[in-house]
């Protein structure tokens, strides 16, 4: 029985940019970003905070470096900070900085008794301390998480002394994945630096699920909403977009769009067809299935006829759908291609590259993603079988909570949709940032598996506002950003039981 798969109903992308022409619009921003941050520098401006938004993918980690590095080399400025939420996005940089500006110059500030954990390339790349009396006097560039960072100010002050602005022990402070960072994070260490700069994915979950507001004083306040929304408009803060992606597919640019609407402009660096999903040997329904996730357009597959679930999120047989299916692509023995581009610039270099099952690639190969830990339980039994059967690492196949795998990327999401089987729309399952994480963390394939009735449940759930906080992204009227992020889906349906 061939699936027959309707195309997405939003309407065909005209205007893209790609390749090349793309990368110049992030190149510009940078350029801009380099300028405010120099004049702030120089006190030619009164300008005390700089955000850069960036969609999920727009290589925000490059130019946020890049910015680095300029401010180091920058005659007013001595010294800064690198910040951010978690441990593990703050190795990489600590590598990287370090090997663009040398190892004396970066060092990671780590937890107590925690520096033996951190990856022997980053020792090799950066000084790793675990006290700020520890950090060498010719350090540029100081690396920590937000809340190692925030304890005594006048600590920081003694250890380091004040850098070239005269008071405050950093001239900038840098703050990654800015847009992860509640407010009551931010404040401690807000005046370690008279300039912020913050880099990040706007459209993400935010830091904490906030719930019930508990400061009563003040109902538009909320101190674990993310910082960077306290400074939307203020006239000491530039706000600059990063206008191109490099994560997707070229055929993934609509959904990319239909998650930042309200964004100038949106380009994709591939083009259609850089990226592609090399299949072996397929039968049957696994076949249709993946030759369809194979051309890049985002797909939505809703499954009838399963035994009732045990919940609506928390579904073992569809769970055993995409297990199914993921046994059938492992055995035809695939592979993830794509056309390399130039450093930085976007311009095919007319190589090949290609990643496949046991290479051990830098992203995990494929991501099984659900929202309930549950679920996600029922998904890891799924992997560790298909990994014994196959032989499969965990760069080849793993499963998530969609919350914990915010800022990761793979190649292919399989990912069980936030609201499949729901009765009604609620602050959990119809959040604009968990479909944003499910939906953009792919960079070659994306397939999402569902319950019959998605439609039906956005045209007669009862309407609900949205987050009353004023969270960063498109939130305010959920029924409406589904069914604009489900136009962007090749859609279609199996009737089970079916072996794939």
């Amino acid at each position: 029985m061939a699936i027959d798969f309707n195309p997405p109903v939003a309407p065909t992308i005209q205007d893209a940019k790609h390749h090349d022409r793309a990368a110049a619009g992030n190149a510009a921003v940078a350029e801009t970003a380099k300028g405010e941050l120099r004049a702030a520098l120089s006190r030619e401006t009164e300008i005390k905070r700089i955000l850069l938004k960036a969609a999920a993918g727009a290589g925000k980690s490059y130019v946020l470096k890049t910015l680095v590095e300029d401010a180091v080399n920058h005659v007013d400025c001595q010294r800064v900070a690198v910040v951010a939420f978690q441990n593990r996005q703050l190795w990489p940089l600590a590598r990287d900085l370090g090997s663009l500006l040398g190892q004396e110059s970066v060092t990671l500030l780590t937890a107590k008794g925690k520096s033996e954990l951190v990856p022997d390339d980053v020792h090799a790349a950066a000084t790793v301390v675990e006290t700020e009396s520890a950090i060498p006097p010719e350090t540029r560039v100081v690396v920590s998480t937000s809340h190692k960072l925030g304890r005594d100010y006048g600590r920081t002050l003694k250890n380091l002394g004040p850098a070239r602005n005269g008071t405050a022990p950093f001239d900038v402070l840098f703050v990654d994945e800015a847009w992860q960072l509640p407010h009551h994070l931010f404040d401690p260490i807000e005046n370690k630096a008279p300039i912020a700069v913050g880099v990040g994915d706007v459209g993400q979950l935010p830091p904490l699920e906030i719930g019930t507001n508990p400061w009563r004083g003040d109902p538009g306040f909320n101190p674990y909403r993310a910082w960077p929304t306290n400074f939307y408009g203020d006239p000491e803060t530039v706000e600059i977009e990063l206008p191109a992606v490099w994560r997707p597919t070229g055929e993934q640019l609509g959904l990319w769009r239909a998650f930042y609407p309200e964004w100038e402009s949106l380009n994709c660096i591939f083009a259609p067809g850089d990226k592609r999903i090399r299949l072996g040997g397929l039968q049957g329904i696994a076949k249709e299935v993946w030759n369809q996730v194979a051309t890049g357009i985002p797909t939505l597959i809703e499954v009838e006829g399963l035994p009732d679930a045990e919940a609506a999120d928390v579904d073992t047989h569809l769970v055993d759908f995409a297990a199914d299916l993921l046994d059938a692509l492992f055995e035809a023995d695939f592979e993830l291609e794509w056309a390399a581009m130039g450093d930085g610039t976007g311009t095919p270099t007319g190589e090949t590259r290609t990643v496949k099952p046991g290479d051990e690639p830098d992203d995990t190969l494929v991501t099984i993603l659900a929202s309930r830990n549950q679920a996600v339980d029922d998904a890891r039994d799924a992997v560790e079988r298909l990994s014994k059967e196959h032989e499969l690492t965990e760069k080849d196949l793993t499963a998530s909570t969609i919350d914990s795998w915010q800022g990761q990327t793979n190649g292919i999401t399989v990912a069980i949709h936030p609201l499949t089987g729901a009765a009604d729309l609620n602050e959990f399952n119809s959040h604009f940032g968990r479909l944003a994480v499910t939906c953009t963390r792919a960079t070659h394939g994306l397939l999402m598996l569902s319950r019959p009735g998605l439609d039906q449940l956005l045209q007669e759930a009862p309407a609900r506002p949205g987050t009353p906080y004023g969270e960063p992204g498109n939130r305010h009227l959920p029924r409406q950003t589904h069914q604009r992020i489900l136009a962007s889906f090749a859609r279609g349906t199996v009737t089970v039981p079916l072996t794939p």
